[in-house]
């Protein structure tokens, strides 16, 4: 059997999203500490462009994909971070919907993980 890379990746996602929350939880953390600047995990889908993945060509039928994915460029994001007087660029509302945004990600792999585990099972099963 070829070794199953979709519990490598979700494990890859899970890793990035508990440090993504630790990141949030650390600029809550410092809502009042005069000076500090808020930070921010870059995402999910930039981390996986640096890792290289290739399609395998099992069989000589197979055709390859010169260009799978859609042109990509970089959007301007506009700094919406407001500066407190003491120099402090946390802003409570934003960082709690990147916790929620964070909270969906992991229920998201869960069950991605959970109905690939149960696929796995019921084809072991009726074999």
């Amino acid at each position: 059997m070829d070794p199953l890379y979709l519990f490598d990746l979700a494990s890859r996602q899970a890793r990035w999203a508990s440090v993504r929350q630790a990141t949030i939880t650390g600029n809550i953390a410092n809502a009042n500490t005069p000076g500090y600047q808020a930070r921010e995990v870059e995402p999910f889908s930039a981390v996986m462009n640096k890792t290289r993945l290739s399609m395998a060509t099992t069989e000589p039928g197979h055709m390859g994909v010169p260009f799978a994915g859609a042109e990509t460029s970089k959007t301007k994001e506009s700094d919406s971070w407001e500066v407190t007087a003491s120099g402090n660029s946390v802003n409570l509302d934003q960082e709690m919907l990147k916790a929620a945004d964070v909270n969906r990600t992991y229920t998201l792999n869960t069950n991605i993980v959970r109905a690939f585990n149960r696929m796995i099972l019921t084809s072991v099963r009726s074999s």
